[in-house]
């Protein structure tokens, strides 16, 4: 960043102390391309410098004080105007005078809290980043330096799996099971599907990954259904009392940590959504929300073994968690 002003231009650059061996991690901007940035969990310390460099070394440049600042806010894309700071802190590196020579700034901003994982979205962006700022009379001189935050999860205590009986009257009855209501990034959904009803001819079955981010309050409340994956079950017509598997690896979709009311401003829900489709092409579908998290590098052994557990149960029975009320498809009207 230059600021050219009675004869005087200044570089600022912002590094961090531990930038040759911290890892980047890739994430999308607001235009869709990803990019990397450097990759910071909750309670880390972000260190570093903030170099200047002045471009003409006999002349001196003035300024009002120069600050570092960490931020974290939250911008609705309807709403720019307003950056909602969630994270704000300053640390000041000089005090007002002038510059002859360049010169760098240590700073430290020791086990900052950093609560939510950063985001981008439709409708909204969550973000993290440094800004530094000399202060000038008329223009100030500001570089911005964005960073990724991550947030990690321990494996749920309590991760029920999914079974539900739906179907429509005299038409269609099915049952469905996952295995588990709570996924991490790099899981695999396993499942099942029994056909104990079948009077429509059904052509074609999948599976959908949908995120639903919802952003605002009160009238003001904006959803966005986004389609992350399509995963094709069977194609053909079933028969009463086939069962079809189910294995989805989510490791290759674009996915973040499910988001619930992320400072009042928004939320990323994910669903899965069962859809069927009959030789007439209509649509039978039902929508169950399952939760992800993301998982650290490093999982306790005991942890690990206990969901290893959980996963041979599930693929060695027919009988998981507690049936719910049998509920209809959102369908057409079904015809016998």
């Amino acid at each position: 960043m230059s600021f050219f002003g009675f004869g005087q231009s200044v570089e600022v650059e912002i590094l961090l102390d531990d930038a040759e061996s911290r890892k980047r991690a890739e994430h999308k901007t607001e235009d869709g391309k990803k990019e990397k940035y450097f990759l910071f969990y909750d309670g880390e310390t972000v260190s570093g410098k903030v170099s200047l460099a002045l471009k003409n070394p006999n002349k001196r440049l003035e300024h009002q004080g120069i600050k570092i600042e960490f931020i974290g806010q939250i911008e609705l894309y309807y709403d720019r105007g307003n950056h909602h700071e969630f994270v704000s802190l300053v640390k000041d590196l000089a005090r007002p005078g002038e510059i002859t020579q360049s010169q760098a700034f240590d700073f430290e901003f020791t086990h900052v809290e950093k609560p939510y994982e950063s985001y981008t979205g439709q409708n909204v962006k969550l973000r993290y980043f440094l800004r530094a700022t000399i202060s000038r009379r008329l223009n100030d001189v500001v570089k911005e330096m964005d960073i990724v935050v991550h947030t990690l999860s321990t494996y749920p205590e309590l991760n029920s799996s999914i079974k539900m009986e739906v179907g429509i009257e005299d038409c269609l009855h099915i049952e469905f099971e996952y295995n588990k209501s709570k996924y991490h990034l790099k899981d695999v959904i396993v499942g099942k599907i029994y056909f104990l009803l079948v009077r429509i001819k059904i052509k074609h079955m999948e599976i959908d990954i949908i995120k639903r981010e919802t952003t605002g309050t009160g009238p003001n409340v904006y959803h966005e259904n986004d389609t992350i994956a399509k995963y094709e079950i069977m194609d053909g017509a079933p028969v009463r009392g086939e069962s079809i598997p189910i294995r989805l690896f989510l490791a290759g979709y674009e996915l973040t940590p499910t988001m619930r009311d992320i400072n009042k401003k928004f939320s990323v829900r994910y669903y899965l959504n069962l859809v069927l489709i009959d030789e007439e092409e209509r649509r039978y579908f039902k929508q169950q929300e399952v939760v992800l998290w993301r998982k650290g590098d490093i999982v306790r052994k005991s942890m690990s073994h206990q969901a290893a557990i959980a996963s041979q149960r599930f693929e060695g029975t027919t009988s998981l968690g507690e049936v719910r009320t049998p509920s209809q498809l959102s369908d057409n009207n079904c015809r016998q």
